[in-house]
């Protein structure tokens, strides 16, 4: 890939910038303080459970008064979602370093989950606990929901990059939506990983590759005029889940 388009990628994904929930003024002290509540609360994650830790458990492992911890941090939930953010980031820089280095759709797209996987990897039992709001959007800690919003479309951001960097050509019609498609693909193998027992997870893998084989071959041919109402259906079914 070329300097050229590295930049242009880059740029557009800064467009997608996602805000802190915290809007304490970061100055390095308080910079700080919020590190220490912000670990304090993801080793406690770990250990006990999302449930189970209160905000006083974390105020009394980081440190801090109780009031402290609520002035950094309103609940829990914003702890999440600072979790949420900064892995998202944390994945920026690397994955646009890996979709420089490949042309095929594939392998674009297998760089995007591989790097997502690796960063959840050290977090992964917290993360399956974490899982089970997915389904309520009303729920703030759920992948669909309208706090978790500058997240997703962050996550959305690099399927585009990942899309439109490789060999497939997309129709047209669905084009807009394939990025958000690619995304509820990679929230399903996530979800799976999360849960899989296999050695290694294994079977996840497994899972990863053969679907991804079979995804990009339905790409080669979605432009096939055979091909409309399956695409038809695809978007309605994306417009269904966005409605």
């Amino acid at each position: 890939m070329t300097k050229e388009k590295l930049t242009t990628m880059t740029t557009l994904t800064k467009a997608t910038k996602i805000e802190p929930t915290s809007k304490i003024r970061p100055t390095p002290r308080a910079e700080d303080t919020r590190r220490k509540i912000y670990d304090a609360a993801l080793e406690l994650f770990r250990e006990k459970g999302f449930e189970q830790t209160t905000m006083r458990d974390i105020a009394a492992k980081a440190q801090v008064a109780l009031g402290g911890a609520y002035y950094y941090f309103p609940s829990k939930d914003a702890i999440v979602l600072d979790f949420y953010r900064y892995t998202q980031e944390s994945s920026h820089e690397v994955i646009l370093e890996d979709l420089a280095k490949h042309r095929t759709l594939k392998d674009r797209i297998r760089c995007v989950l591989e790097k997502r996987l690796e960063l959840l990897h050290p977090n992964r039992k917290f993360c399956a606990a974490l899982f089970r709001h997915a389904p309520d959007s009303a729920d703030p800690l759920s992948p669909f929901s309208e706090a978790s919003r500058p997240i997703r479309e962050h996550a959305v951001e690099h399927m585009r990059l990942a899309m439109e960097g490789g060999d497939v050509k997309v129709p047209s019609d669905l084009k807009p939506r394939l990025p958000y498609l690619l995304w509820l693909y990679q929230m399903g193998l996530i979800m799976f990983w999360l849960y899989d027992r296999s050695p290694s997870q294994e079977r996840s893998r497994r899972l990863t590759e053969k679907s991804l084989g079979l995804l990009v071959n339905l790409l080669r041919v979605s432009s096939l005029p055979l091909m409309r109402p399956l695409r038809k259906a695809a978007l309605e079914l994306v417009q269904t889940v966005e409605a």
